[in-house]
């Protein structure tokens, strides 16, 4: 072919062809890099719900008994209150309220309940709930004198604070 000559159609058309090829072969290529793209995410967010949803329910297990421990707290103070008033008194009475009060604790103890007794302790106003002040005495000032009520946790969520009588600072 010379230089006068002109390229044939079926060469122009061939060029054509394999240009738009190319294009399509670069559109099939970037449509499947984001489907990739849209996986991966989908992926991440199915993972992260998945996480999601783990502690979720990890949470209610350890807080499913609230309600029931919370409306057990009147009984251990009953409880309670019955051992210090038989204080002194020796005898299968005392011995089976001591029995039965050590028992309930134990059982709540395995989920999750913890008792906030925090004699000589400083005073916390996260689990603490002042009801006076005294003079401290030989105690360190602001530490808690006296427990009139103890508190609760439950897997180190406040069920009901101590109510504490605090020394008094100078």
């Amino acid at each position: 072919m010379t230089q006068n000559e002109t390229p044939s159609p079926g060469h122009e058309g061939e060029a054509t062809l394999e240009s738009q090829l190319r294009d399509e072969i670069e559109a099939l290529r970037a449509e499947i890099e984001q489907l990739r793209m849209d996986s991966l995410r989908e992926r991440a967010d199915l993972e992260n719900q998945r996480k999601r949803v783990a502690r979720d329910i990890d949470i209610a297990r350890k807080f499913a008994n609230e309600r029931l421990l919370g409306e057990l707290l009147p009984v251990f103070d009953s409880l309670d209150a019955g051992l210090v008033a038989a204080d002194g008194h020796e005898g299968p009475l005392r011995d089976g309220l001591e029995l039965t009060y050590r028992q309930l604790l134990k059982v709540a103890g395995e989920h999750g309940l913890a008792i906030v007794d925090p004699v000589g302790e400083p005073f916390d106003p996260e689990h603490h709930q002042a009801i006076s002040q005294a003079d401290p005495g030989q105690a360190e000032p602001g530490s808690v004198l006296q427990v009139f009520q103890k508190g609760y946790r439950l897997n180190e969520r406040l069920l009901r604070p101590a109510l504490v009588v605090v020394a008094r600072h100078d």
